[in-house]
Order: C-alpha cells, then structure tokens, then sequence
C-alpha cells in the first residue's frame, strides 16, 4: 500500500466513525509561549484540553505536521543513526473532547490496524498503565486492561511504568494514562529466539511503538499536583512514517516510500550508494568512509531537508534566533553530513524539494505553493554555510601549524564553534587526519557553562493560577474602546532570570490587545476605586486568553478595576499596522503578484514587513512604493471591518489570507479601499491618520526573501527634523554655501586630490630611506636584522619591506609605527628564513601584539598588527630580537 493510502485510509475510517477530518495546523507556533513548534498531534488542540475554548465538533481526526528537536521530546542528535527517529514526522490522530473515551478509542484502534490494515494480531503487543506509588500515587488502569483482553490475549497486554505509560506534554499541562501498540516485525528465526514482548520499549529497530492512545483525564499543575480536567479526551497519535514502514513491509522507515524518493536523488546527486540493512562494522569503503557513515548521512539529510522545507513553507526562515535558530541548525546539519560523508562542497540539498514536493504536496498543498521560495533559501543558506565552512577550515590550519603538542585545547575548538559555526565533529575528523586530538572534557565543561547559561536566562518558573472567577470566556472589546471596567478573574506570578518577578492577570474583559499578526501587545495601567494604579507593561495571548504582565500585584484583587490603554502608544502602532496593509498592497501592485508576506513586526515607533521578492528594489521602485502609500493616505480612506463572518465567505469577498497562518472557522477581514485582508489586529480609523509613510530601510533577509523598514505619523515628523538639523549643521561646516550639494562634491574632489599628492610623498619618502635603512643592519647567527619604528603608513613599511626583501634572502624587519593614537607592527621574513629556520611572521606579530594590546596575522614571510597601545613599540621592537637567538 502506498503511503498515500494509507494516509487516505486512516482518515476515511474516522470519517466513518463521525469524525471531522481537519487539515494539518502550521508547524510553527506563534501564540503558545510553551511551545516553539508542534510537537505532537494533540499541541494544536491544546485550548480545547484546557477548557479554554469549545471545538466546533467533539470528534476530529487529522495527519498533523510535527517537530522534535527542543524542549523535552528532543530527538535531533538521534536522527540518521537509527531508522526510526525524525525531525519531521506526521502523527495521524483521532480525537474525542468530552464525547467517547477508553472503551471505543481501543476498539476502532484495533479495528482499524487488525481489520481494514491487515496487520496480523500476533505481530502486535499493547502496555497498560500500570500505576505508581510516587507522590501522585495513580492506580493501575484496570479499564483499558479489561478492555484490551476482550480483544486480545492477556499474555500480550503488558504492564508499562509512568516513564511509557503517563504520556504528559510538558512540566505543566494536560496529562494521562495511556495505552501503546507496538509491532514486531522480524524474522521468524529472531522471533524464535528472543519473545517479543522482552524487546517492547527497548528501543529495538523492528519492535516498535506505532499507535499511542493516550487517555486525557488530568491536568499537572505548577506545583506537581495533578487535578481532574473538565472532561475526559481521548488523544491518539499513530506515527505515519512507522505505520509505512509496517504495512509496506521493510525493515526501516527510511525503506518506504516517504523517503526512498528522496534518498535516490541524493544517490544520483552525490554519486554515492545507500545500502539497505548494512551492518555497522562493514569494511572501510572505497572513498574511506564506512558504508555506515554514507548510510546516517543520507537518512540525515532525507530526514532534514523535510523538516527544513515544511518550516520554510509555513513562513518560518532560517534565523539566528528562536524558531529560525532551530531550523538554520537542522539544515547546517545536513550541510555537514554531506560535506564530510559526501564530498560535496557546493549547495544541494535544495535540489531535493522537487521530489519532497511531488510525494507529499499533494497531502500539503503549502509545498507545493511555496516551492520556489523554499529552493531559494534552502540554497541560500547551503552556501553561507559552506563559506562558513571554508573559513573555519582556513582558522583550523593555523591551529594545527601553531600546534605545540598532540592535544590541542578545548577552548580553541570550542571557540570555532562557538564564533564560527565550525561543528566539533569536523574539527575532530580533521585533527585525527593531522595526528591530533583535542581535549574533549575541556570543550564539553565550556559548552555545559553555555548552555546552563541560556537555560538561566530564559528559564520562567511560574505559580499555579489563583482562580478568583470561574470565566473561561474572556471578550476582547479593544475594537471598540480603550478604557473599561473589569474583573481580575485569575492571576498567577512569575520569574526568570531576565526580567526578574512580574504578575499575569486575566480579566474578564479586556481592551488590551494581546501580541500577535506581528502587532506587540498593549500596555497601560490598572487602577482601583481609591486611584490606585498598577502599570501593565506587556499584554500577550496564551490558551486563548489574553494575559496582562505588570510588576506588582493590585491590593484588593476581587476590586472591579478601571482598565486603560496606553491611548497614544496604541495610536503609533495602529498606524503602522495599517501601513503594513497599504505596503502589500503596493509591493503586490509594483513589484507583481508573486509578493506574499513572510513575516512583520508591528512596534508603535516602527514597523518591519518581510516579503518574497527575488531581487534588490531599485530606487525607483522603492519611491514608487512610497508614493502608491502616500496616495492613499491623502485618499483618506476609511476603515472597513466584517467581523466573525465564515473564512469562505472572506476570501470570496477578495481577503487574502496569509501562508503560516491558523485561522478559525470566522474570522474578521480589514478593508482600505482595494486592500483585503484577514487580520485580527487594530487600525485606524482612517488613513489619513498615518499623516506619512516613509522607508527608511530595504534589504535581504534570506534568499529570495526581502525586508522593508518604515515609519509613519509622529516618527516621520522626527525624521524629517533631524534630516533637516543635520542639513543646517552640514550647510554650516560648508560655510552657508549656496548649493551646498555641489560644494560637498568640491570638497570630495579636492580630497581625492590632496590624498594622491600624500600617497606619492610617502612613497618617495619610503624610497629616500631605504638606503639609510640598509646601512642599520645588523647580523644575528647568520640573519640580516633591523627592528625600527619608522614615519610611514602600513601601505608605505610594506613598501619599504618589499623593495629591501628583494635584495636579500635571509632577512628579518620588524617595523613599528603610529597613526592616530594607534600602533602598527609589520614583519617581514624571507621566504628561505621561513623554510630553513622554521620562523613565521604571522605567530611572530601576534605573540609581538600583547605589547601593543592588539593582534593580527597574515602569512609566513609577512603580516601585520595593529594595538591601542603605542606605548608598547618600543618593547615589541626590543623583543623582536629574541627570535634569532
């Protein structure tokens, strides 16, 4: 069966039990502050756990997107050494919120892999909860046991402990029992000798777990204690990808074919072979790796490029922070693999997303529309890593010149890392090919200190929440006002590191609007009866809630308080927030309808907008942007909204909705003349009200990827004033001139004039002392010597170096000067001094450097330094000698 059936199978089935089949939500998350990716089928139906929003149907089922490489369910390093672990991986998912629970979950599993699967019952084994006796103190899960055994014999339901059988999706959150099915799929003659059942749960390649039900019944609490949820959920997650592997027959995940495609193109691009079943102590191949090391890495990059392109179409870009961070790692793993395994040195990992896009962008139509952006930036990125690559390698050669024993230092590969990217796995197959090793304890001690080091920083402990009203139906009335009377209906605190204690309230109602679609939150202030105020520095949106950060907690909390935002704040933001709708608008109209927006950031002083476009804007381009949004600004065009109207209803109206974006069944469409948009955000109420639009910045973010900087309102009447200060301050440096334009290109020109007559007087300057130099050298064991500071520039001592270098072969110059409060120190060897006594000018400099404060390098026969401490020449110069005794 193709695994397109089987994905097609699997939700027919559910459909016929009445459930609603729902597409994959975006894989990456943007309001759930506990949780940068989709980790599991059941994150996008979060809320609904929680009772803090109702499903439109009790019963759902879907093949959902999913990321593992952070966090808690972290598999990234696992990938490509075993045939089962993924970045990417689909769960195919059936859900129940309050409806059915143990008794039919576990019969329609067995249903569906047993009867319409085909799968034999004797290949299959299932775990019981069997309870615990820690603080929680849970009973075994005699329900689903008798369940189970009128299905299947007793001897192969087996008891599971908290660690495989309390599925829980973080330190905090929705949790229960549940129950795995696992498959042995090996031979007959293994089978005979080791039973099944001893090898479930042991991380055994061809005994594996393939549907989990997990059976939703608690919620873990801040403090640890669990407390019963509003209602019983059923969540199941079934691994597509093993379910393949199962039903097509093979012995890996990477056998079926979700990924046989895509590993013979890396076969045709690389000229190398994946070999099926290899074991791990195979004989060195011809190329000098084992065919195990080909074989991780092309099920790293098979199993990454996925994971890279899916990130990439839900608008989520390589970055070096958060989310992006995550996915420039996963893809300069792949890099990796392919430059040290593969032997290839130039991008081609993008190459791969046309055979990714014709297996599954049928199932995910976003690959297939984003197709060409996610080749552009795959490629992109490809070959800044490979730059990358080339520096580090040019950085680990001088390591292993200078080497003065065997091991060289942690600290130094840690650095290579650290500020240059390079992988230690790298530096350690290079070093062993030079005889070397590196101290391995040093670097790990370093790179636990780093990490212990970021885990502090955004470490946030939080208190469970006081509940002071039962209202799970929070109203946003932000729209429509900015002040109103509310109620505090739950608060918590919290701490990290960065920001020190803060509070998080909930009210009943709100007029702060919460950060999301790219806007910041709200702030304002609190204030009770007696004038009272709490100032709210931050407003973000968690479990559908929007949550209110202040510093201090008000006195009396069951008080109705006056809640009031920030008026000129919201203001700001609100027309940039229009902007960025009139900025679409015209890049759409200007640079053609390939634009899409990938990306914006909202603040009240400015607002960012990332969009595809393949190419730099001109400046004509870029003014003709500026005058399509200022044309409706004049226009003052009036805000139009529909609010909670059908999402088809919308698009039919001519909104453009956004890629990466989740959207519910309503929704709300903003109109500014002929620009449509679904957003959720606050706007003007006229446009007008920007007074100005202005863009104050255009470059690239990524490969095919650019990004524009602007201002409106009250930030482009400061940038016009300091434009206008600083065009009176440069009219007065030019004495008042006229046309001070022409009079700056005067100036210039004389410039360039006068630096060309000083470059000539220093060369001649260089060439009349050259003789003088020549009659102060002195002889060393053998060697021509001079160290001497001299009046030139570092373009004339190279000069000087060079003509008395080429008149003798066993001289050593060390020359110092000192321009603009600052030192140089140039060194010059012959090259046969470099063979025949081993010295280098590049170490010499930068060892000579300590004295001056500074450093430097270059090559062999000649490099260079520079310092802020000029007074230290003339004991760099004095220690120049030690070298030739």
């Amino acid at each position: 069966m193709k695994s397109q059936d089987i994905r097609s199978t699997f939700l027919n089935f559910f459909e016929h039990k009445k459930h609603s089949i729902v597409p994959s939500a975006p894989m990456v998350l943007k309001d759930d502050p506990t949780l940068m990716f989709v980790n599991s089928g059941m994150a996008p139906f979060k809320e609904f756990f929680l009772g803090n929003a109702q499903p439109k149907h009790n019963r759902l089922a879907d093949s959902q997107k999913c990321l593992r490489v952070s966090g808690k369910h972290n598999d990234l390093e696992e990938v490509g050494y075993d045939t089962y672990h993924h970045t990417l991986f689909e769960m195919l998912g059936n859900w129940s919120f309050g409806d059915y629970f143990k008794k039919e979950a576990i019969a329609w599993a067995w249903e569906l892999l047993t009867d319409t699967f085909k799968i034999d019952p004797d290949l299959l084994y299932v775990t019981v909860f069997e309870g615990s006796s820690d603080a929680d103190n849970l009973p075994m899960d005699q329900e689903a046991y008798d369940f189970w055994k009128a299905l299947i014999p007793e001897d192969r339901i087996l008891m599971g402990n908290k660690k495989d059988n309390f599925w829980e999706m973080g330190d905090q959150g929705p949790c229960g029992p549940c129950s795995e099915i696992h498959v042995d799929i090996r031979s007959a003659e293994e089978k005979a000798k080791v039973d099944g059942k001893s090898l479930v749960n042991m991380d055994h390649p061809q005994v594996v777990e393939i549907w989990n039900l997990v059976f939703m019944q608690y919620n873990r609490k801040a403090n640890g204690s669990l407390e019963n949820l509003p209602a019983k959920h059923i969540d199941t997650g079934m691994g597509f990808e093993r379910l393949c592997m199962v039903l097509q027959g093979v012995q890996s995940n990477y056998d079926t074919d979700v990924f046989t495609p895509i590993i013979r193109e890396i076969e045709t691009i690389t000229d190398k072979k994946y070999t099926v079943g290899v074991s791990r102590d195979l004989t060195e191949a011809d190329d000098g790796f084992s065919a195990e090391k080909i074989n991780i890495a092309i099920r790293v990059i098979s199993d990454h490029v996925r994971a890279v392109a899916f990130s990439i179409a839900d608008s989520q870009l390589p970055s070096n922070t958060g989310a992006g961070y995550v996915i420039r790692r996963i893809l300069r793993r792949a890099v990796r693999y392919g430059f040290t395994f593969l032997d290839k040195k130039e991008p081609f990992i993008y190459r791969l997303v046309d055979v990714l896009v014709n297996t599954m962008g049928e199932a995910f139509p976003e690959l297939k529309e984003q197709r060409q952006l996610v080749e552009n930036v795959i490629k992109e990125e490809e070959a800044s890593f490979l730059r990358t690559l080339d520096q580090g390698l040019v950085l680990l050669d001088r390591i292993i010149e200078n080497a003065t024993s065997k091991e060289i230092s942690g600290k130094k590969v840690f650095e290579l890392k650290d500020t240059y990217g390079f992988p230690e796995d790298l530096t350690d197959l290079i070093l062993r090919e030079n005889g070397l090793t590196y101290n391995d304890a040093e670097f790990k001690n370093m790179l636990k200190a780093q990490q212990e080091r970021g885990k502090q920083a955004s470490q946030l402990k939080s208190d469970d929440w006081t509940v002071l009203v039962e209202d799970q139906d929070q109203e946003f009335i932000g729209y429509d006002t900015l002040e109103a009377k509310v109620k505090i209906t739950k608060y918590r605190k919290v701490t990290s590191k960065k920001d020190g204690e803060l509070y998080q309230l909930v009210f009943n109602m709100t007029p702060f609007y919460a950060e999301g679609g790219g806007q910041v939150g709200d702030k304002g202030y609190l204030e009770d009866a007696n004038g009272n105020v709490v100032y709210v520095i931050d407003t973000k949106k968690e479990n559908n809630s929007a949550v209110h950060f202040t510093k201090s907690l008000p006195k009396h909390v069951n008080e109705t308080f006056t809640a009031s935002v920030d008026q000129k704040q919201r203001s700001r933001t609100e027309c940039n927030h229009t902007a960025t709708h009139l900025l679409h608008q015209a890049l759409r109209e200007i640079l053609g309808t390939h634009v899409e927006q990938k990306g914006s950031a909202v603040h009240s002083k400015y607002l960012r907008f990332d969009f595809s476009h393949f190419s730099k804007l001109t400046a004509q381009e870029l003014k003709d942007v500026e005058d399509f949004v200022n044309r409706r600004i004049d226009g003052k065009l009036p805000f139009q909204e529909q609010r909670n109207i059908p999402m088809q209803q919308a698009i039919d109206d001519g909104a453009m909705a956004l890629f990466g974006e989740k959207y519910g069944d309503t929704v709300r469409s903003v109109r500014f003349g002929k620009s449509i948009e679904l957003c959720g955000g606050t706007h003007v109420d006229n446009t007008g009200d920007l007074w100005h639009f202005k863009i104050v910045s255009e470059g690239a973010v990524a490969a095919g990827i650019r990004r524009i900087e602007a201002i409106t309102s009250d930030a482009v009447k400061d940038f016009y004033f300091e434009n206008n200060r600083l065009y009176t301050q440069m009219k007065d440096l030019l004495n008042n001139a006229q046309e001070p334009v022409k009079a700056l290109e005067n100036l210039q020109e004389e410039n360039i004039n006068l630096k060309k007559q000083l470059d000539n007087l220093l060369k001649e300057k260089a060439k009349s002392i050259k003789g003088d130099l020549k009659s102060e050298l002195t002889e060393i064991n053998g060697v021509k010597f001079l160290a001497k500071k001299l009046d030139l520039d570092a373009s004339g001592i190279k000069d000087v170096c060079f003509e008395m270098g080429s008149q003798f072969t066993n001289l050593f110059l060390l020359f110092a000067a000192e321009q603009d409060g600052k030192a140089i120190l140039s060194c010059y060897i012959s090259k046969e001094l470099v063979a025949s006594k081993g010295l280098n000018a590049g170490t010499i400099v930068r060892e000579l450097g300590n004295y001056i404060q500074g450093g430097g390098g270059g090559q062999p026969f000649f490099a260079t330094a520079g310092g802020k401490h000029p007074q230290g020449i003339e004991a760099a110069l004095k220690a120049a000698e030690g070298y030739l005794k």
